[in-house]
């Protein structure tokens, strides 16, 4: 059975379960390595302070499976929050089963909560599955005015 769970930092284990998945997402995405040392010691802490983040737990019979975890934002055109979809995973072992998409949708019911005017994510553009999972799921490439072209991805890092 899948059970998804809202994560409750104070609930014991939730922040366990959490970096013990994102230990595996991050070796995964960087072919063996795992979470930072100073992520690991300091994540729950940090995200405890952040009532803006909203993690979802997907569990298959009382075992972690995958998570979402998302960032409350601000449309100022719209005045209104948005949520931007930070990470999706699941484990390898647990793929294939709709955890994804049904955690999509708990972080769809999330946003519909708080008011937000829409989702954002951003997916690295040869992930297939993971494209495919967002475009049946109703995510577009971004666009304000199709006159105006996409919008463009960008960073600047801060160290």
């Amino acid at each position: 059975m899948i059970e998804l769970s809202e994560t409750d930092f104070s609930q014991n284990g939730h922040g366990d379960v959490l970096i013990s998945l994102l230990d595996a997402y991050a070796a995964e995405l960087r072919e063996g390595d795992s979470l930072p040392e100073y992520a690991r010691s300091n994540l729950i802490g940090e995200l405890e302070k952040r009532p803006g983040i909203h993690t979802v737990l997907a569990f298959i019979d009382g075992t972690p499976a995958g998570f979402a975890i998302s960032i409350e934002g601000f449309s100022t055109f719209a005045c209104r929050p948005l949520l931007n979809i930070h990470d999706v995973f699941v484990l390898p072992a647990f793929r294939g089963r709709g955890i994804s998409r049904l955690l999509l949708a708990e972080t769809e019911k999330i946003a519909r909560r708080l008011g937000c005017c829409k989702l954002t994510l951003e997916v690295l553009e040869n992930n297939a599955p993971a494209v495919r999972l967002y475009e049946t799921s109703g995510y577009a490439g971004y666009e304000l005015d199709p006159k105006l072209g996409k919008a463009v991805f960008l960073q600047k890092k801060i160290d």
